[in-house]
């Protein structure tokens, strides 16, 4: 098989397109030398393993450790399992025969699948690397870091394309790569944080498979690199993550949320059909196998626990809107327990470190003992907006310290409708402040993630409301009866 047909077996496999970085920053590492990063590498593999498609060591990360660096890499990338494609970010880029001393070393020396490797000398700089098809290339194209504009944004033409036809000189390097890849084996390197240049790559691109850094730390917005840059049929996109997996309390945890955001965007996008491969979310899957999905994720403990704790409850309760709900959920107890408390603090946390913002912002009063948890858990600063405006004071509408033009992810324990939300951003944003993300522990499914992403703001849940009922009738912890009423009433089936 050729390079991508082996990515493409490993992504059906585990249903990811999640690349895991492997990338062991000195600061991260108990002390400064080779064994800790190769034992931070091996803990990453570990806990990541089963939802990764594929692993991206940076070689700098293990050059710097000299002589048992490289050999620390050599380790790492025999430590990932069999099946599992590795991509050496090296960024090779050299002509004749030390191109070809490179493309040994990464793929005999080194055993990696693929490399990155920069076209700035041309076609020979990069044939070294594309002779044998089982071997992989990904060629920077448009990268993810601020200073790409400096070159890759210049107006150039291709030669033989005629002098009216201006292109800029990453779309060049595009058009190119379709050319050069005779053997199924050539990919490109177009930044998340260029959805833009996503999009123009892939109109020239169509099929080409792109790997796209830049989620996480740098700021990249994961669904709308999802929608610039995935292929009619929901593949052609590997999605690369490091910090934001290796600095989460939970590797795993995180891997598998990252894992799960992409998939909800591939289904939200149409480019998947259920049943083909990304964790569902519909009752068109066997409550078994949908309930599974929270023990993959690791939160089948917390869902147990929400349960006994009272927080979700079943009979017959009047809503606030006069309507009869065969459910209520009341998530101001999870104040009453610390434990459990902490417990749901680090599935939001999960959620939040792959997330990009300066403050939380909890909303009043369910919320505020979420987000104070989460704020000392994860370090993050937090504020709240007011829901009555004292008249004397300072008669701030905010309470917290902030900058103006600082961005906060807002955090509640509920999500029926958009409306208290609308109301909490309103005054966010009142205030100076830009919020672009909003985070619950359960989404009762009655619209507000509709209402939400159509005003173009981002929702994330721990649970669906489906998703707790699926495992909890799995269990059996609560009756078939009390979960069918429950169905009915959200009219899923």
């Amino acid at each position: 098989m050729t390079f991508f047909e082996r990515l493409t077996r490993r992504i059906n496999l585990v249903d990811s397109l999640l690349c895991v970085g492997l990338d062991p920053h000195v600061e991260e590492l108990e002390q400064n030398s080779a064994g800790a990063a190769l034992e931070f590498c091996r803990r990453m593999i570990e806990a990541t393993s089963d939802c990764a498609a594929a692993y991206k060591p940076n070689a700098a990360f293990f050059e710097v450790h000299g002589a048992a660096g490289w050999d620390v890499l050599r380790q790492v990338i025999a430590l990932v399992p069999d099946g599992i494609p590795v991509i050496l970010d090296a960024k090779r880029g050299d002509i004749a025969s030390t191109a070809q001393a490179y493309a040994r070393s990464a793929f005999e020396v080194l055993g990696a699948d693929a490399v990155t490797v920069n076209p700035y000398l041309g076609r020979d700089a990069v044939q070294p690397f594309l002779e044998d098809e089982n071997r992989g290339v990904f060629l920077l194209c448009k990268t993810s870091n601020p200073g790409a504009d400096d070159f890759q944004e210049l107006i150039t033409w291709i030669p033989g394309s005629g002098r009216g036809q201006e292109f800029r000189l990453y779309e060049a390097v595009a058009g190119r790569s379709s050319a050069w890849n005779l053997k199924d084996n050539l990919g490109l390197v177009v930044g998340a944080t260029h959805p833009g240049a996503l999009e123009r790559v892939r109109k020239i691109a169509p099929e080409a498979w792109i790997l796209a850094p830049g989620i996480g730390a740098q700021g990249g917005d994961m669904t709308a690199a999802l929608r610039a840059g995935l292929r009619h049929d929901g593949l052609g996109l590997l999605v690369p993550v490091s910090r934001g997996i290796s600095r989460a309390g939970d590797p795993g945890r995180a891997a598998q949320q990252f894992r799960e955001r992409i998939n909800q965007q591939r289904l939200e996008q149409g480019a998947l059909q259920p049943g083909a491969g990304a964790p569902e979310r519909t009752s068109s899957i066997p409550g078994e196998r949908r309930g599974a999905r929270l023990a993959e994720r690791g939160l089948s403990s917390l869902a147990d626990r929400i349960l006994a704790a009272g927080c979700v409850r079943f009979g017959e309760f009047t809503l606030k809107s006069g309507l009869l709900s065969p459910v209520y959920i009341d998530l101001r107890r999870l104040a009453g327990s610390p434990r459990l408390l902490a417990e749901a603090a680090e599935a939001y946390r999960s959620i939040l470190s792959g997330l990009t913002f300066d403050r939380v912002a909890a909303l009043p009063y369910a919320g505020l003992p979420i987000g104070t948890a989460v704020s000392l858990l994860g370090g993050w600063p937090m504020v709240y907006p007011r829901k009555e405006i004292k008249g004397y004071g300072t008669q701030a509408a905010v309470e917290g310290g902030f900058a103006p033009g600082e961005r906060a992810v807002l955090v509640d324990d509920l999500a029926t409708t958009g409306g208290s939300k609308f109301e909490a951003i309103a005054s966010l944003e009142a205030a100076g402040l830009t919020v672009q993300d909003i985070v619950v522990l359960i989404d009762r499914q009655s619209g507000a993630k509709a209402d939400l992403e159509a005003r173009g703001y981002y929702f994330h849940a721990v649970f669906l409301l489906t998703e707790l009922l699926d495992y909890w009738e799995g269990a059996g912890s609560v009756p078939v009866d009390r979960i069918t009423a429950v169905r009915e009433f959200l009219g899923i089936q």
